[in-house]
């Protein structure tokens, strides 16, 4: 079986391509650097980002410049306020891509540069947050040829470039088109991340105070950018189960509302899509029998758990006082960390195919720092095809992300079952 860059290579040449804009002051803007993930992926860039034009930009101009000092570069800083539209223009004018740690606060950086024609890419993995931004940024960002590119780091780059090589082989195979597929997390290690839990305590929050966001948020198809009834096979695993396809007992996993949405976006601004049968799942693996079975009712009994405190109003301040905000595990945790996640399908021709994306170190900071990293440096440097739009990070990026990944250790390949 061919390697992923391989297997995908062929669709680069495909359409021409919009040459960088290497007219602006800076080839990558990284705003939120004095963050915890900020500052990871500011140490990754200056490892690895050789002969790029990069500014560090952030709200305290004192802390950028302790780490420029701490990273040992040259880099310019650049004071910007997310709630100071000039200062905000200015960033996204200076540049020819944003990589933003601002989470779901990040919407003006956003905004902006679509407004100047720059491309963005972020780690927001809330699905209210991107269907705002597909609101209010999309038809700007396609005027301008600005890619717009959520969610590129842990949620939910393996699960959307995993599905992206999968597709491809498919294709180049001639096996037809992806009919049922499921993502089952093999294995997931690391420390929690104080950021996530207070993004998640955050929409359901709002989400409880608004039944038309929550109705909305419910439809597996919210993303799409073509309106798609949801059938059998799109809705959510909300307990144990045995998937008939792998003949596995899994678990709710809880990237899965997130992830799940923002692949059938993708799957939607594609051309052909992944084909007319695409169904698509993620849940949690659970070991093998005899002692499956139970193994998935503890994961989901914890995974119910785990979602009740962060959501209750006696344990959040509780989980914010001994995990809070802007927080991280340490660096040994980190460098033990590792994930392995397996998405199988299953081709409208009934071939059997598994795609796996795995790579070493904690997936939330040490993994996702270097995935928002490659995914700036492709935006600002890579010869791409796609038109501009708040798009995805396989959309946006396709086979130049996965090469970038591979060559950083991340493992990316697909097999015939």
């Amino acid at each position: 079986m061919s390697s992923p860059a391989e297997s995908s290579g062929a669709s680069r040449a495909s359409t021409d391509h919009r040459e960088p804009a290497r007219d602006r002051r800076f080839d990558v803007v990284l705003n939120g650097a004095t963050g915890f993930v900020g500052r990871l992926t500011a140490r990754h860039l200056a490892e690895n980002a050789y002969g790029v034009r990069i500014a560090l930009a952030g709200r305290d101009e004192a802390k950028l410049q302790a780490l420029k000092a701490d990273l040992g570069v040259d880099w310019p800083v650049m004071v910007v306020d997310l709630a100071d539209a000039r200062q905000v223009e200015a960033v996204a004018a200076a540049t020819a891509a944003v990589a933003s740690t601002a989470g779901r606060h990040g919407l003006p950086m956003a905004l902006g540069c679509a407004r100047a024609g720059t491309s963005y890419a972020d780690l927001s993995g809330e699905v209210p947050f991107v269907r705002e931004s597909i609101r209010k940024v999309h038809d700007i960002a396609v005027e301008t040829g600005a890619r717009i590119v959520h969610a590129c780091g842990f949620e939910s780059v393996p699960s959307d470039v995993g599905t992206f090589v999968l597709g491809e082989q498919v294709r180049l195979d001639e096996e037809g088109a992806l009919t049922d597929t499921m993502l089952i997390l093999e294995v997931l290690k690391g420390g929690l991340s104080g950021g996530s839990l207070d993004s998640n305590r955050a929409q359901s929050r709002a989400l409880r105070a608004d039944p038309v966001l929550r109705a909305a948020v419910a439809d597996p198809w919210v993303l799409s950018a073509v309106p798609r009834e949801a059938g059998p096979g799109d809705e959510d695993p909300s307990g144990p189960f045995c998937d008939r396809m792998t003949g596995r007992w899994l678990a709710p996993s809880m990237g899965a509302p997130f992830n799940s949405r923002l692949v059938r976006r993708s799957a939607s601004l594609r051309k052909d899509g992944y084909g007319p049968q695409f169904r698509y799942r993620e849940a949690m693996g659970a070991g093998r029998p005899p002692a499956a079975p139970v193994q998935a009712a503890m994961l989901a009994l914890g995974m119910a758990t785990l979602k009740f405190a962060l959501t209750s109003r006696v344990l959040g301040p509780i989980m914010d006082r001994a995990l809070p905000p802007g927080s991280g595990p340490s660096a040994k945790v980190q460098a033990n960390g590792q994930f392995r996640v397996v998405i199988h399908t299953r081709t409208s021709t009934g071939a059997r195919y598994a795609a796996t994306v795995a790579a070493k170190g904690d997936p939330g900071y040490a993994a996702t720092s270097v995935m928002l990293g490659q995914s700036v440096l492709s935006l600002a440097s890579d010869p791409l095809s796609s038109a501009g739009g708040v798009l995805t990070p396989s959309v946006a990026m396709g086979s130049y992300l996965a090469d970038r990944l591979v060559a950083q250790g991340f493992t990316i390949s697909v097999a015939r079952v």
